[in-house]
């Protein structure tokens, strides 16, 4: 299962400690309408995630507006909330699948499966204009990473607008949204149950894009910065803070866990688990020998040459094994009782295998 080298440039490393949010995900029994206002019962029962930050992290200063979601799931769609504080509410994108972020927009990543690959994208602005994408792999790890054409089918969205869009003179409460994601289409992505079973867990993550604006000629136009000539960079918030200024790690978005329970009944704990810490040492190496071959032009299989300490990760052997071509390269732990092994290979993919007696 080697994949070829296609590092440019040394993969960026995240520069915060690895730790994504987490949050249960309760089942409901109601029927949402969704239509942006969160009004069943069910959403009230839910909790909110935490509020968004900086997508680097605690080094930035905290979001000027307040962003945060929910989730529920019944048998037939994933539903995701979020309350968008914005004191001047502008869109102008208005056709599906073109570019949203160029507005102030939400967008939300899925990974079923975890293994990085093949997860999905979706950007909305307050017209309720959307974009859907699946991402075959990271940018990192290919030129031709995207694919726009591929739709959530059976998608249903809302937006509900606490002030107004487009009009300048009045300070705006905030926007809201709903989206229903359906089962089938994650089907066609991963290989992992959808809907979940009990317990299971999904990487997800949230982005909203917040532009600063002025108002000219009575409309809302992005500032410039006089320095460039061009509008000044977008602010990106999210719920699980990435390290890098690029949506496009999921091994840094949080982790979602869906419980059978009935939200706002019986608790779930969040379980702990330990091939989570396998394969973020095994990223580790991924990342290290990204640099390594910008700087030799060839892969390593020693973990000494990487720069990568060794440590104690509970139920895996230690060392890693690291096999290696001219431009390829897959590291290995195994479990200590011998059934599987966590992998990770040149593109960064990774997946558990089984161990043969």
């Amino acid at each position: 299962m080697l994949a070829t080298a296609c590092f440019a440039q040394a993969v960026p490393i995240p520069t915060i400690e690895f730790s994504p949010k987490k949050y249960v995900c309760y089942k409901t029994s109601d029927s949402i309408n969704v239509d942006g206002k969160m009004e069943e019962s069910a959403w009230l029962k839910a909790e909110w995630t935490d509020d968004y930050v900086d997508i680097e992290g605690a080094v930035k200063p905290t979001p000027r507006f307040r962003t945060r979601c929910k989730m529920l799931w019944d048998e037939n769609y994933l539903y995701i909330a979020a309350e968008i504080q914005e004191p001047d509410i502008w869109s102008n994108v208005k056709n599906r699948d073109d570019v949203i972020f160029y507005d102030n927009d939400f967008e939300v990543f899925i990974d079923p499966d975890g293994d990085t690959h093949r997860y999905s994208e979706f950007e909305m602005n307050a017209l309720n204009t959307v974009w859907d994408l699946l991402l075959v792999q990271p940018y990192r790890d290919t030129k031709n990473a995207a694919i726009d054409a591929w739709d959530f089918k059976g998608l249903k969205t809302g937006v509900s607008v606490n002030g107004t869009i487009n009009k300048p003179g009045d300070v705006d409460k905030n926007w809201t949204v709903e989206i229903a994601f359906p089962w089938k289409a994650f089907k066609e992505i991963a290989e992992t149950a959808a809907p979940p079973n009990d317990n299971d867990q999904w990487r997800i993550n949230f982005s909203r894009v917040e532009w600063k604006t002025e108002v000219i000629e009575g409309k809302y136009q992005k500032q410039i910065d006089p320095a460039t000539g061009k509008p000044f960079p977008e602010d990106n918030w999210v719920w699980s803070p990435q390290g890098v200024v690029n949506m496009h790690y999921p091994e840094m978005w949080g982790y979602v866990q869906f419980s059978k329970e009935a939200v706002g009944s019986a608790k779930t704990s969040f379980i702990e688990n330990k091939d989570e810490a396998a394969k973020w040492f095994l990223r580790n190496i991924y990342y290290k020998e990204s640099s390594y071959f910008e700087k030799h032009g060839v892969f390593t299989t020693s973990v000494n040459e990487l720069g990568i300490e060794l440590k104690n990760i509970p139920g895996f052997i230690m060392p890693p094994v690291i096999e290696c071509t001219t431009d390829m390269f897959e590291a290995s732990l195994k479990s200590e009782d011998l059934t599987k092994k966590i992998n990770i290979r040149t593109d960064g993919l990774t997946w558990i295998s089984k161990i043969q007696k």
